[in-house]
């Protein structure tokens, strides 16, 4: 910067602090200017929050708004022409009712009229893309065009007006000491920025006939829009009520229950879910221990038949010899042949009482004394 612009700085940043804590004075606008300046300033803050608040109206989730301008962003550093779209709240719900529609089946009235909703629903998504299109390029991008062009420009005028006006009014306050051709200059330059500022300003506000065009495009649109949007809404709702007409036409099938099937219980499973336990059978002794014909052993806890003599084991043995008996403490040993009367397993088992016989076997005192 040159020593006469470090010398202006100097100048205005002085007068400045002079109004501003000093209290001085500076030189007064006129009421005309004054008002033009209250209104561009009102026109500016309008259109920056009728766009914010259009956007909203159009795109009304946050976060979707957020990625699709991340998405753009993307989309515009690869190069690339087609940018991802908003997702549309109708388009959503008619995809979920298509799915649900699919998965219930022609069969289903609820299914079928759900295949229709979720159809216009999308339909209803693809007019509000329109929609957005049409407002974006009638409406949005030209009030974008005024806050990024006229009005930053008529903002551009009043700071440099502002700044040529302390630098006047510094000089003034200190004429005699400046000289009169650099005080009569700073006075043409303040003169020439105020004439500047001020017909931008005349312009913007006597052109804002362009506005309520813009304006006009958004309704036009969404007249357009719902339009559309009612006429398709008529189509889905005749569908659905021709559906309802059809349903309670037809006869209603009354529903007969299938005759049930006989339930084998089949054998008693055990408590735990495990395979059903086989019963074993009885272990019977012939007269000689030796017999070619194997004996069956008969658990514990079976009661033994009342008509024919047995016996419970008191100690396990174990056979060490082919065709003897073996078995363990508690088994009960049915007696079914005899070879004559003096032969008797007595000294290993004892035979028990008809009183023993009541208990049941295996339960602690259920061990019989040998019989006479």
């Amino acid at each position: 910067m040159s020593v006469a612009g470090l010398k202006k700085q100097f100048y205005k940043a002085s007068q400045l602090v002079s109004e501003k804590v000093g209290g001085a004075e500076g030189t007064k606008l006129d009421e005309d200017f004054k008002e033009m300046e209250k209104k561009v300033d009102v026109t500016s803050k309008a259109v920056t929050e009728v766009l914010a608040r259009t956007i909203e109206y159009l795109q009304p989730n946050p976060a979707s708004r957020a990625k699709l301008t991340m998405l753009n962003t993307v989309s515009k550093i690869r190069g690339q022409v087609k940018n991802p779209g908003y997702p549309q709240s109708e388009g959503l719900l008619g995809e979920c009712m298509i799915r649900h529609g699919k998965e219930l089946g022609g069969e289903s009235n609820f299914g079928d009229a759900l295949l229709d909703a979720g159809e216009s629903m999308k339909r209803l998504a693809e007019v509000k893309d329109s929609l957005d299109i049409e407002v974006k390029q009638n409406f949005i991008d030209p009030l974008q065009n005024l806050c990024d062009k006229d009005l930053k420009e008529i903002q551009h005028h009043l700071k440099k007006l502002e700044g040529r006006r302390l630098d006047f009014d510094y000089k003034k306050k200190r004429q005699g000491k400046i000289p009169d051709e650099e005080l009569r200059q700073a006075l043409e330059k303040f003169e020439e920025s105020k004439e500047v500022a001020e017909t931008s300003m005349h312009n913007l506000l006597e052109t804002d006939i362009e506005q309520v065009s813009q304006l006009s495009a958004l309704v036009d649109a969404q007249l357009d829009y719902h339009r559309q949007a009612v006429q398709i809404l008529d189509e889905l709702a005749d569908k659905l009520k021709r559906r309802m007409r059809e349903a309670s036409s037809r006869p209603k099938r009354e529903y007969k229950p299938k005759p049930r099937e006989p339930f084998d219980l089949g054998e008693p499973e055990q408590s735990n879910g495990g395979f059903p336990c086989a019963t074993a059978p009885k272990i019977t002794a012939s007269s000689s221990f030796r017999s070619s014909e194997k004996p069956i052993r008969t658990p514990s806890r079976s009661m033994p038949p009342l008509d024919q003599p047995s016996c419970k084991a008191l100690y396990d043995f174990e056979p060490e010899n082919a065709g003897e008996l073996g078995f363990h403490e508690g088994d009960v040993i049915t007696l079914t042949n005899q070879i004559d009367e003096n032969w008797g397993p007595r000294d290993w088992i004892t035979f028990p009482s008809s009183d023993d016989l009541a208990k049941a076997p295996g339960t602690p005192g259920s061990e019989a004394p040998s019989l006479p």
